[in-house]
């Protein structure tokens, strides 16, 4: 997941093209190693979160996240809450409940089911909204592949993958449309990263109580703070930091395809950081899906 996203970061690899207001550029090669890099940061930094669980629970893993990036949003920005109209203050209150609950449930799936297998279900939820953004046919044969991948993903039954995790992954996925819309609404009424900065921060608020309650004094563990450091650098930080970089270099459909390498990234980190071996069935299916979304994004933008 991307970036508060837990699959990805502030733009999704199947971002309407109608949200994505960024002028056509050439995309160069140093563009694209910005993107992959964000990328591995951000699952990367969600295999390492799996690593927090046994020690501070999922819901503390999240808190430590969200909370940690808060903060260093806050020093980093200080963003200027006055002047802005009651109507901003539900955008953005918005924004911060659909990052949190995205997070939330990202977390809970990834703690019952394989970090690829997650992202790839998440994935669904900005799928959907790009083809439904898109209004063409031919989306609809890209949401049919990605279906397609979906069976294929739960032929050998999705109660081996933990039904539980399968719903908080589809779940997350819904908060992760969500998400993108009132992102891109939120960059309309706010500067620079202020919208994001007050979003963070309303995620923390939400997540912060939910994770003492869960982990209590647990949170409070050097390791678990250095490992909540690493977390919130690794899928926050770093990848703002690239993909504000590569927008600047690639046209937001070129770096829309790219990102919509994350369920295969994210395999790739469950298998290396956490183990998590796939069946040649489920690769295919996360082929699929992955497919499914790059096509998607192409056929909105033409």
């Amino acid at each position: 997941m991307t970036s508060p996203v837990p699959g990805s970061s502030a733009t999704t690899a199947t971002t309407p093209p109608a949200l994505l207001r960024h002028p056509p550029g050439r995309g160069t090669l140093g563009g694209v190693g910005l993107v992959l890099t964000g990328t591995l940061s951000v699952q990367f930094g969600s295999a390492v979160a799996a690593l927090l669980f046994p020690r501070a629970g999922a819901l503390g893993t999240v808190a430590l996240r969200i909370t940690i990036a808060a903060v260093l949003l806050l020093v980093i920005t200080r963003p200027r809450p006055r002047g802005y109209t009651r109507a901003d203050g539900a955008v953005v209150c918005g924004f911060g409940l659909a990052l949190g609950g995205m997070n939330i449930l990202f977390y809970q799936a990834i703690d019952r089911i394989p970090l690829g297998t997650a992202v790839t279900l998440e994935v669904l939820g900005p799928l959907l909204l790009s083809v439904v953004a898109s209004r063409r046919a031919a989306s609809l044969l890209w949401a049919g592949l990605a279906l397609a991948g979906v069976y294929l993903l739960g032929h050998d039954g999705f109660g081996r993958l933990n039904a539980p995790g399968v719903a908080f992954a589809l779940g997350a996925g819904v908060m992760w449309a969500a998400y993108i819309v009132l992102n891109a609404r939120a960059g309309a009424r706010f500067p620079r990263l202020d919208g994001l900065t007050i979003a963070m921060s309303v995620a923390a608020l939400v997540s912060l109580p939910l994770g003492i309650g869960a982990s209590g004094g647990a949170l409070l563990d050097p390791v678990a703070l250095g490992l909540g450091l690493a977390i919130a650098v690794m899928s926050s930080g770093v990848p703002y930091a690239l993909e504000l970089l590569a927008l600047r270099r690639l046209p937001a459909a070129t770096f829309a395809v790219l990102t919509s390498l994350a369920p295969a990234v994210a395999a790739a980190a469950g298998y290396l950081v956490l183990d998590q071996g796939l069946s040649l069935s489920q690769c295919a299916a996360i082929a699929m899906v992955v497919a499914a979304s790059a096509g998607a994004v192409r056929t909105g933008g033409r």
